[in-house]
């Protein structure tokens, strides 16, 4: 066996961290997770959504560690992704904010109901002697 093959199970274990082609990946998967947000919130899945959310700040925390990101936001590919990410980005914002209101008012309209709000001198025929 070379020294090659021995090579290439370490550097698969290890990836070079901080390397441009790490940084068009992480760019990619960015642009891939952010469709798919788009498209959970629609669907109102908040579950796979906010699972989604979780592995898109994963690899914004990567990024931001990763030093060939500036080097790799020059790159003609790099600002079309960017291009390509601001809408979908205000659009998830937009939805999420909606979703939430929504849920808020769904929520208050259901404590609206709570026997807590009223007078508890009226709780007294619930009791039993």
């Amino acid at each position: 066996m070379s020294a090659d093959t021995h090579a290439a199970p370490a550097e698969a274990a290890a990836p070079n961290v901080g390397s441009t082609a790490d940084a068009a990946r992480d760019f990619r998967l960015y642009a891939t997770l952010s469709h798919e947000l788009l498209k959970f919130i629609g669907q109102e899945d908040i579950d796979e959504f906010l699972s989604l959310a979780e592995q898109r700040q994963r690899v914004v925390e990567r990024m931001q560690k990763n030093p060939a990101v500036g080097d790799y936001r020059k790159t003609t590919e790099c600002q079309r992704l960017i291009d390509e990410c601001h809408p979908l980005d205000m659009q998830i914002i937009y939805k999420a904010r909606a979703w939430l209101n929504k849920s808020r008012r769904k929520n208050a309209a259901v404590h609206a109901y709570d026997l807590k709000t009223l007078n508890p001198v009226g709780n007294i025929f619930n009791k039993k002697y």
